[in-house]
């Protein structure tokens, strides 16, 4: 997977429906171990709510888990997954915490409000896309600074640290199709003098 959209930070949302209160809570998470406390910590929170209903999905094992707890069947958890599912997300857990107002929603009303719960949570979060990323680096003369970190961005990679000392030393990232690019312009700016390497790869947020 080159790619994959989650959450962009953790966040909450809520709104009352017939007098029932629902707090949609969603955060990104990269294992089930991270999933599960995280829905601990809001049952914990809420622990007198009636209802603590959760759905989260997985790149690590390719895993989508959900609980209607104490809900009719059908009618909270799998919209909160479906959700999560037709927003294209992957890590990422969202808890509705449901306060019951006595009046009944019915089946077709649960399936409303509880993806809806969801919605606005995983809107207050924001979407980021994550892409696999190289990460790199290469050392210059100080003639050459100013054009390689112009060029960097150039190709569209991200320049992460500079250090300045006998001679300046640069981290960036960018991926696999952007760094072979890079260097043959790399090549051609410093006259073949300064080489790029590669130290590791990591998922890295696409700049919007």
């Amino acid at each position: 997977m080159d790619e994959y959209r989650t959450l962009r930070e953790a966040a909450q949302d809520e709104f009352t429906e017939k007098r029932s209160r629902f707090i949609g809570y969603v955060r990104p998470v990269i294992s089930e171990r991270e999933a599960l406390d995280f829905i601990s910590e809001i049952k914990s929170k809420h622990w007198d709510a009636k209802h603590n209903v959760y759905a989260y999905c997985l790149r690590e094992g390719n895993v989508c888990r959900y609980s209607d707890d104490g809900e009719p069947s059908g009618t909270a958890g799998m919209p909160v997954l479906g959700v999560i599912q037709k927003s294209g997300l992957t890590d990422c857990a969202v808890v509705v915490t449901r306060y019951f107002g006595g009046i009944l929603l019915g089946g077709g009303g649960l399936v409303r409000a509880y993806s809806h719960a969801a919605s606005i949570g995983i809107a207050a979060a924001g979407i980021v896309t994550m892409r696999m990323s190289l990460l790199c680096c290469l050392r210059c003369d100080y003639s050459q600074y100013g054009r390689l970190a112009t060029l960097i961005p150039e190709c569209g990679g991200s320049i992460s640290d500079t250090s300045f000392g006998e001679s300046v030393d640069i981290a960036f990232a960018m991926t696999r199709e952007q760094l072979a690019g890079f260097d043959k312009k790399l090549a051609d700016a410093t006259g073949g003098s300064v080489k790029s390497s590669t130290t590791g790869e990591k998922y890295l947020a696409v700049k919007e």
